[in-house]
């Protein structure tokens, strides 16, 4: 072998080292597993290929087409021929098909590839006229496996007027269906044990109290960035003595720890609200003795508030806040503030310290908001922006029926959120509801 015989070997090596790497990146910078297939075609084409495809298995084994990249974009259709294609048939015959069933990977020559009219299913005839579209004379289609299971396939295809791909590929196609394999597999992982943690969530949340004319309406939505269960609660239920309460906390973590730390927090202040029915300050405080005693080393933050209607059916809201974000406040005309009174420190600082509750009257048709920070934090901001767009969300909601308003909140201030998210709202009565009900009250008397 000559010089520059070896200097080809050992360019082509380094080439494809290069594509390899190239792809390992593309498939662990993201856990959208859509979004990094595509890249790796993009890598691909004009490298190795004219054109790439991936098409991967859907949860119910249905395959979907999800990339389709060539080095000359205008051949492709609008649409990019990408979406959900026919059942892979019980007896493969194409190679797409048997590339899904874990055959492969297969190279093709123009010889193996017939026309659109001899296809032996619709699978087949959908890559046949793939094919076709993407002027294919060689082709490689390789299985997408992780953990001895399909996940879905790559083909790649030259055109006639470059250098054919062969035997030697092959090899190299296999190396990198194993990196893509990966990617996808640890993406799926992650989103599967995401919907578990936000089920598992979802299943430590009350359900919302009837409260006559009061209305009530809440929101979780996890991270968007993480699988793991956190602390963020919110909760609400009718004391004996008639108040409806208002909770909203967030045990410092976020992961099993916390979220147990959370359930069981809510379940002593379930029991200490309910025996005591005592202002708000006062069961905070008893709640903070309580969670020194159990968690001597966690902390967290917690508002509660009562809701209360006289007789002559005005509403109140008396609340106290450890270390938590204070409670919006919504009137139906679109005028927002917050309820900044009965501030105390974090469960788990000071247990000893004396505890405060204030007093608000609510106006007719107005909305009391709680909510876990995830809602208003953003990376690089100060959080006096966020309090400031809420305000400027809520008050152009302030008209909508409460189950909308706590969606469009969510929708407007939760793009791309790092943290989980807790919502609780309540909205009073309008003035002839207040009435007739004080009316039914007289009449029972």
């Amino acid at each position: 072998m000559d010089d520059f015989e070896v200097d080809h070997v050992v360019q082509r090596a380094l080439d494809r080292l290069t594509l390899l790497a190239e792809t390992t990146t593309a498939m662990t910078s993201t856990l959208d597993s859509y979004a990094a297939v595509d890249r790796v075609c993009r890598i691909l084409v004009p490298q190795l290929a004219d054109w790439c495809v991936v098409d991967l298995l859907d949860d119910d084994g249905r395959p979907r087409r999800i990339s389709v990249v060539h080095r000359d974009p205008g051949i492709l259709p609008v649409g990019g021929l990408t979406g959900l294609l026919p059942d892979v048939p019980e007896d493969p015959v194409g190679p797409l098909s048997r590339a899904l069933t874990g055959a492969g990977p297969l190279l093709l020559t123009a010889a193996d590839i017939p026309s659109r009219d001899k296809a032996a299913d619709p699978l087949h005839a959908r890559q046949l006229e793939l094919f076709d579209q993407l002027g294919t004379h060689t082709a490689v289609v390789a299985p997408v496996r992780a953990r001895r299971q399909v996940l879905g396939a790559l083909t790649i295809g030259r055109s006639a007027d470059r250098a054919p791909l062969t035997e030697d590929d092959l090899a190299m196609v296999e190396d990198l269906t194993h990196r893509i394999a990966l990617g996808v597999d640890n993406a799926r992982l992650h989103r599967e044990t995401q919907h578990i943690a936000e089920r598992l969530q979802r299943s430590l949340l009350p359900a919302l109290p009837q409260s006559g004319a009061l209305q009530m309406a809440a929101r979780y939505t996890p991270a968007a960035t993480t699988a793991e269960v956190g602390g963020d609660w919110y909760d609400s239920f009718l004391l004996p003595n008639g108040s409806t309460t208002m909770i909203m906390g967030d045990v410092t973590g976020h992961d099993l720890h916390a979220a147990i730390t959370m359930s069981q927090l809510r379940n002593m202040l379930r029991g200490i609200g309910c025996d005591r029915q005592e202002p708000p300050g006062h069961i905070l405080r008893r709640l903070d003795l309580a969670h020194q005693s159990l968690y001597p080393h966690a902390t967290a933050t917690c508002l509660y508030a009562l809701l209360d209607e006289d007789d002559g059916g005005e509403w109140t809201i008396t609340y106290s806040s450890a270390g938590h974000l204070p409670p919006l406040l919504v009137t139906h005309e679109g005028d927002t503030h917050y309820l900044k009174g009965g501030r105390g420190l974090l469960l788990g600082v000071d247990p000893t310290l004396p505890r405060h509750h204030a007093t608000e009257t609510l106006p007719a048709r107005s909305t009391v908001l709680m909510y876990t920070d995830g809602l208003i934090e953003r990376r690089g901001e100060d959080l006096t922006h966020g309090m400031t767009r809420l305000r400027q969300h809520a008050a152009a909601l302030a008209r909508e029926d409460l189950d909308t308003f706590c969606d469009e909140l969510l929708a407007g201030m939760a793009t791309d959120h790092t943290d989980d998210i807790a919502l609780l709202a309540a909205r009073t009565p309008t003035p002839s509801q207040r009435s007739r009900r004080t009316h039914e009250g007289e009449r029972d008397r």
